[in-house]
């Protein structure tokens, strides 16, 4: 019998093999499995919301308030990993988003995304594009036989649609909302994305940035040979970090300087690590990494309010 090969790795998180084939399985420190443990749906509310998966193309998984006196906005989520890595069902995940949902409130459906490099980019943010018009298609009433879906379309306002992804979930952010709009409100109607927050987004350039190199990662989930592996098979083949992409700021990106008149504003956040709010044990054991997660919540409360 043939023995496959390891032909990349990125540590901890993945083996790419000869024939194609890809592990995900996860090889580092075992205390931090509980993070991608996946969370099973559930329609008896904990902690104030119930869980729900809607199956199709791309599948959904919907947070839902246990009640609201007004309809809720939708939080439109898109999660991290790279393009490569992570599941919409992980505890990582599912400990920040169940609190933001109740805290809001707002409804929010997380989109299972496509992963390289089985799927380049742009895969995954055709999903986001995808997951966005199956909203528009329940707003419409034209979906709604499972029973999530009409939770959904009954609860929601989708008038007010957030687009909101962490790491290279936000890069979809901007993506999807650059590719929305180009269609006009007739097409979106009577859905309108409202808003975007991506959080912490891989935007990156070929060359380090001063930060880069002055701020040396050391975590386990993320360091800057990670990142640079991850969008290696990530992105297009034959493409760098420059691609628009993960830089869309750079020549090869639209110009920036078209102004889509929208407010923009900027939460920063010092002294935490990349994606902090989904470290669960960091956020119950350390007061500073507490403090700026609830902070980030109560900004996130703060804008979606606002529009």
């Amino acid at each position: 019998m043939t023995r496959k090969r390891v032909v990349d790795e990125v540590s901890g998180w993945l083996r790419v093999f000869d024939d194609g084939t890809v592990d995900r399985t996860w090889t580092g420190p075992p205390e931090a499995l509980f993070l991608m443990n996946p969370v099973q749906p559930f329609d008896t509310p904990r902690d104030g919301v119930t869980l729900h998966d809607i199956p199709g193309y791309p599948s959904l998984r919907l947070y839902l308030p246990e009640s609201s006196s007004e309809p809720l906005p939708i939080l439109l989520h898109f999660h991290g990993g790279g393009f490569c890595i992570s599941h919409f069902s992980w505890f990582m995940y599912h400990q920040f988003y169940s609190r933001l949902a109740a805290a809001v409130p707002a409804a929010v459906v997380s989109v299972e995304l496509p992963l390289a490099p089985e799927h380049r980019m742009p895969s995954a943010a055709d999903a986001g594009f995808a997951a966005l018009l199956r909203l528009r298609r329940l707003a419409r009433g034209r979906d709604g036989s499972d029973p999530a879906e009409r939770l959904l379309r009954a609860a929601a306002d989708f008038s007010r649609v957030f687009l909101i992804g962490d790491s290279s979930g936000g890069n979809l952010v901007h993506l999807v909302a650059a590719w929305a709009g180009e269609e006009d409100s007739e097409f979106w109607s009577p859905l309108r994305v409202a808003g975007g927050i991506p959080l912490q987004p891989g935007f990156v350039r070929s060359t380090r940035s001063r930060s880069e190199l002055e701020l040396q990662a050391d975590s386990v989930f993320f360091t800057l040979d990670m990142l640079d592996k991850f969008l290696a098979l990530g992105l297009p083949q034959g493409t760098t970090k420059d691609h628009p992409f993960t830089c869309p700021m750079g020549n090869a990106a639209p110009p920036l300087e078209q102004a889509a008149g929208q407010e923009v504003e900027v939460l920063v956040s010092g002294g935490v690590s990349h994606s902090f709010y989904l470290n669960k044990f960091a956020v119950d054991n350390d007061p500073h990494h507490r403090e700026e997660t609830a902070e980030l919540i109560v900004a996130i409360k703060d804008f979606v309010g606002r529009h």
